[in-house]
């Protein structure tokens, strides 16, 4: 589930917490970097059982209506193609979801909860959207997975009160809440007709993410000193408490992935912290670390402290 540039930006999130905290407790900051992780997968799942909650408030208004003192010919009949869909019904009847959401507790019970989607799905009925998939006379399995991905994109990923929900539970879920919604979509797009479906795992089964992620947290902290002496040494005319406190996190996060990781093309690495600069440190700041790092490869490699394995990963 999890690409590669969150895992850097989580990292250099945790980085900065810990620095700022001046605990010197490394254990407790790794299983902090770990929890974070883990809270990132409860978001997706939290965004999986969205839909489901959206059709339980559509249910709600249909019961509503027919409860009315003078319900119409519509209120009695009323077009049920939304609380069909094939693809929510898939989420709905998935016991993998069940399972994985009541082992972490995650559910969306409760009556301000409820009122959440009442409001989310009130929007939906005004959506265009909406009203062409209830209107077009379509049907069939695809037709429903179009809808759930357009309506999920519109009315669920970009909905203003499930940011403010998600913010108010936890601050770093904002930086998250772009990488869990694609997931989601990519989850929609992987249902099968007639087939169980499967969440996607935090980490897949045998690949290396988790110790890519740990290892670059640790060995950044290990590494603390002697990284901050060579970008002393190639930060020429600069004094370090001038450079911005990003910019030497990832500098020093950027130095070390350098040197421990033989399987990662030195371009990528400067490449990935040259983007991530941009997004959290100084308008220039991308320029500097492009700088630094490129000094940094010349001189390292000279000194066989960068050496890369593998077919094609010499640069």
């Amino acid at each position: 589930m999890l690409n590669r540039r969150h895992l850097r930006i989580k990292v250099l999130q945790l980085l900065y917490a810990y620095f700022q905290s001046e605990e010197n407790n490394i254990p407790k900051a790794e299983k902090e970097l770990l929890h974070t992780i883990e809270r990132m997968y409860d978001m997706y799942l939290y965004l999986l059982l969205s839909l489901s909650e959206m059709k339980r408030a559509a249910e709600n208004k249909l019961a509503d209506k027919k409860n009315k003192l003078r319900p119409s010919e519509e209120d009695l009949h009323p077009n049920l193609k939304f609380v069909s869909n094939e693809i929510i019904t898939a989420l709905e009847q998935s016991s993998s979801l069940k399972e994985l959401s009541e082992k972490r507790k995650l559910n969306w019970m409760g009556v301000e909860n409820q009122e959440l989607f009442r409001k989310i799905f009130q929007h939906t009925l005004e959506n265009e959207t909406y009203f062409q998939y209830m209107n077009n006379g379509l049907s069939g399995f695809e037709e429903d997975r179009a809808f759930a991905i357009a309506i999920f994109k519109e009315d669920l990923a970009n909905s203003d009160l499930l940011y403010h929900y998600f913010e108010e539970k936890s601050i770093n879920w904002i930086d998250d809440l772009d990488l869990c919604c694609s997931m989601v979509i990519k989850s929609i797009k992987s249902i099968q007709e007639k087939e169980e479906f499967i969440p996607l795992p935090l980490f897949k089964e045998n690949d290396d993410e988790k110790e890519f992620l740990v290892q670059l947290f640790l060995k950044t902290l290990l590494n603390n000193k002697e990284s901050e002496d060579l970008i002393a040494e190639l930060a020429d005319n600069w004094e370090l408490d001038r450079i911005a406190k990003m910019d030497m996190l990832l500098l020093k996060m950027g130095l070390t992935e350098l040197q421990i990781f033989p399987s990662i093309p030195t371009k990528v690495t400067l490449n990935e912290y040259i983007e991530i600069s941009k997004f959290y440190s100084t308008p220039k700041s991308n320029l500097f670390i492009n700088g630094i790092l490129d000094k940094a490869i010349g001189k390292l490699t000279l000194e066989k402290k960068i050496v890369k394995t593998g077919r094609g990963l010499i640069n």
